[in-house]
């Protein structure tokens, strides 16, 4: 019997919403890339190396430089699909975001993307892992 948690249903996102800003959430390394609806692509563009208030602060130049219309983060869980820390911190820094930059804030399963991003060679394993999970949900979209 699988006692993995049910995927929750996945959120609505309106046409209007085009320019994303994807986060992938560690505690000393934040992984940033943007992407956008049409193409179905993303690119990274870099790694955030802060905690606290200081993350937020190279964020928001982020924010301020692509004018995303909503940020994608990076939710981790284990490989069964069961939560663990790092979950709830993922979940509490996209409520951050949104609560600050007042964007709406989409939630990524990213299993597997620092994984998926070493193997490809990537030299920055945060940024080709945000970017990852930003190509992961674009090709989600209707």
């Amino acid at each position: 019997m699988n006692l993995a948690p049910l995927a929750p249903a996945p959120v609505p996102v309106p046409a209007a919403l085009t320019t994303f800003l994807a986060i992938d959430f560690g505690l000393k390394r934040t992984g940033v890339a943007v992407g956008n609806r049409l193409m179905r692509s993303a690119q990274s563009v870099g790694t955030v190396r802060a905690e606290g208030d200081a993350r937020f602060v190279l964020i928001e130049k982020h924010l301020k430089e692509w004018q995303p219309d909503a940020i994608v983060i990076g939710v981790p869980y284990h490989p069964d699909g069961a939560a663990h820390e790092n979950t709830a911190r993922a979940k509490k820094f996209g409520r951050q975001l949104h609560g600050r930059f007042a964007l709406p804030v989409f939630e990524v399963d990213e299993r597997y993307s620092t994984t998926e991003a070493l193997a490809s060679g990537a030299l920055d394993a945060d940024a080709a892992s945000a970017c990852i999970i930003l190509e992961q949900f674009l090709r989600s979209l209707p």
